[in-house]
């Protein structure tokens, strides 16, 4: 069997700086913001190209907390709109809905699964404050455009970034350095995961970064000083240290995730699976490797049969889940059809050659 994703493998290359980290910690008896989250913020900022790294508990709560910390500095205000892919995955919206703002579903497309960039033009208005482009899947969305379009209107650009940890633009900069601010998450599933929850904003503005240190530590701007209401969400210093051990290796497994999409992208002859669209540079890291099949279920049960491993990312489209009733009479045709089609299959970077050899394979056989 040639599962989908072997995370104790991932991490058993590892295990010994994992065990002498979490000594480290534990002999400190220092268990919360400590040296190890400092540690890391420093680093992931000087690798992002950011000025700021503010380690919080989940990637969830880091776009939230960029959004709430805008309400504070009087750049957004209740109802306010921000436009967001309606094919992302639902915490991008739950994030807006959260800190009181107005999601604004636009139609996306189906090239590099993003933004339909002509539906975006016709989405602001007046109440649009905040562009919120998704990186899905680790492919870097049309930046370039999109920081356009929101100069032109003087809109904020908020990346989530959760999937795309280490993309480069042509210019070299990374996901995180390419708007406003950027959310990231470290789940363990992650090109680089945590052992549990974990998340991180990243931003150059001061101001905004000072205002989420505070919000993500119940607004506290000393002990029991409270300037803001904030929230308990904080990067755990144990998850900081292993963060700390697996972030050298990140480009690497990063690359590693590019030779197989491109051995997929030259290998796979099958006019039934249509791969995903990729220029062969850094833009696109692979958290996932994402086709499209007409009969989903009917080839995921032939990968199964094969002893191969899939996902599907995502099943339902946000506007159709049952805690979005509001949206339940929108129709977004190319969203609808890449919820209905996709599915993931083994991009890992601990994969062996004959593992893909494997897979590549069973899908021209398909």
């Amino acid at each position: 069997m040639i599962p989908f994703l072997d995370l104790h493998k991932i991490n058993m290359r590892f295990e010994t700086e994992f065990q002498n980290r979490f000594k480290a910690f534990l002999d400190s008896g220092y268990y919360i913001l400590g040296t190890q989250v400092s540690a890391f913020e420093k680093t992931y900022a000087d690798y992002c190209g950011t000025n700021h790294c503010i380690g919080v508990a989940n990637g969830l709560d880091a776009l939230r907390l960029i959004l709430d910390a805008y309400r504070v500095l009087g750049k957004l205000k209740d109802g306010d709109e921000v436009l967001v892919a309606s094919n992302t995955y639902i915490a991008t919206i739950l994030a807006i809905r959260q800190a009181g703002l107005t999601p604004i579903l636009v139609e996306g497309e189906d090239k590099i699964f993003n933004f339909d960039l002509t539906e975006l033009k016709k989405a602001c208005n007046s109440k649009t404050k905040v562009i919120l482009p998704v990186h899905l899947y680790g492919q870097l969305s049309p930046m370039d455009e999109i920081n356009t379009i929101a100069r032109e209107k003087g809109l904020l650009v908020i990346e989530d970034a959760a999937q795309a940890h280490g993309a480069k633009n042509v210019e070299g900069k990374r996901a995180g350095n390419l708007g406003d601010a950027a959310g990231f998450s470290f789940y363990p599933t992650k090109n680089l995961g945590a052992l549990g929850d974990g998340g991180a904003v990243t931003t150059n503005s001061d101001k905004l970064a000072s205002v989420i240190r505070m919000l993500r530590n119940y607004g506290a701007s000393s002990k029991y000083i409270n300037e803001y209401v904030g929230i308990n969400s904080r990067l755990d210093e144990i998850q900081a240290a292993f963060l700390n051990c697996k972030l050298p290796l990140l480009d690497a497994d990063n690359e590693k995730r590019r030779v197989i999409a491109k051995r997929y992208l030259s290998e796979v002859n099958n006019e039934k699976i249509e791969l995903p669209y990729y220029n062969q540079s850094e833009d696109h890291v692979f958290h996932l490797f994402v086709v499209q099949v007409k009969d989903r279920n009917a080839f995921i049960e032939y990968l199964k049969e094969s002893e191969i491993g899939t996902l599907v990312h995502y099943p339902i489209a946000p506007h159709k889940q049952e805690a979005f009733i509001e949206y339940e009479n929108l129709t977004f045709p190319v969203t609808e059809k890449i919820h209905r089609e996709v599915v993931s299959i083994p991009v890992s970077p601990i994969l062996t050659n004959l593992e893909v050899d494997r897979i590549i394979s069973v899908l021209n056989s398909y």
